[in-house]
């Protein structure tokens, strides 16, 4: 079943085409990546997806609703959501005090200072162990890594239970020592929670190893698709990323 189908989308800034004719479907509970040289086109297509710009042409259909129209939080409480390049995070409230925000799709400020539920709270325990960070749980977030920042962001989107989690270069900035147990959480989110993903990833190991299918952006169009061995050997995917 397709949960997530893009068809011939276009959008520009000014006379700047950033994508053209993009078209790619994700499955449900499947792991999907997005590979492409810089500025190909990647995140600009991700902020179309989940409503941060409207889209010039073409359709974006989300669980059988077409969701291009819609606005961040709209399209977030039909269940899809997504991190970022750069964390974004409250760098002045603790792991926890994140975490319980991120439990209310609309991010309501007051109830940071009123009581959570035990359920919440239970679910933010569990996430932070998860995501390893249950030790620094009373930690401001702005005390952490990059890496452990980009951690937290990941189980504060896990908060709010989505169907499909767009994850923008989650492995870039991270310590290569955590890359492996952030790649088999992903796995886990995907497998156990059955939470569908679509990765932006530069990380080449990381994204062929992990996606079982892969979509290459090249100057705003889609340059090829196919499972991670034909991405590999493809040479148009090649000569893209050499600059031929």
């Amino acid at each position: 079943m397709e949960l997530l189908n893009v068809k011939s989308v276009d959008k520009s800034y000014g006379g700047v085409v950033a994508n053209h004719n993009v078209s790619l479907t994700v499955p449900k509970g499947k792991i999907v990546g997005i590979i492409g040289p810089n500025g190909s086109g990647k995140t600009t297509l991700f902020n179309s997806i989940v409503g941060h710009h409207p889209i010039d042409s073409g359709e974006i259909h989300f669980n059988g609703k077409e969701i291009s129209s819609l606005t961040i939080p709209k399209i977030a409480r039909l269940g899809m959501l997504r991190t970022f390049q750069q964390t974004h995070i409250y760098d002045k409230m603790t792991c926890v005090q994140n975490m319980q925000i991120s439990s209310n799709i609309d991010a309501n400020w007051k109830k940071v200072f009123n009581p959570f539920s035990k359920e919440v709270n239970e679910m933010v325990d569990e996430l932070l162990a998860f995501v390893g960070l249950f030790k620094k749980r009373f930690l401001l977030a702005g005390d952490l890594s990059f890496g452990q920042q980009k951690l937290l962001e990941f189980a504060m989107a896990l908060m709010k239970k989505p169907t499909i989690l767009l994850l923008d270069e989650p492995t870039a900035g991270v310590n290569p020592t955590l890359i492996n147990g952030l790649i088999d959480r992903l796995r886990q989110v995907n497998e156990e929670k059955g939470i569908t993903l679509l990765v932006i990833e530069h990380n080449m190991r990381v994204i062929m190893n992990l996606a079982e299918h892969i979509y290459c952006l090249a100057n705003g169009t889609m340059l090829a698709d196919g499972k991670p061995d034909e991405i590999q050997n493809d040479q148009r995917v090649i000569d893209a990323y050499l600059g031929n």
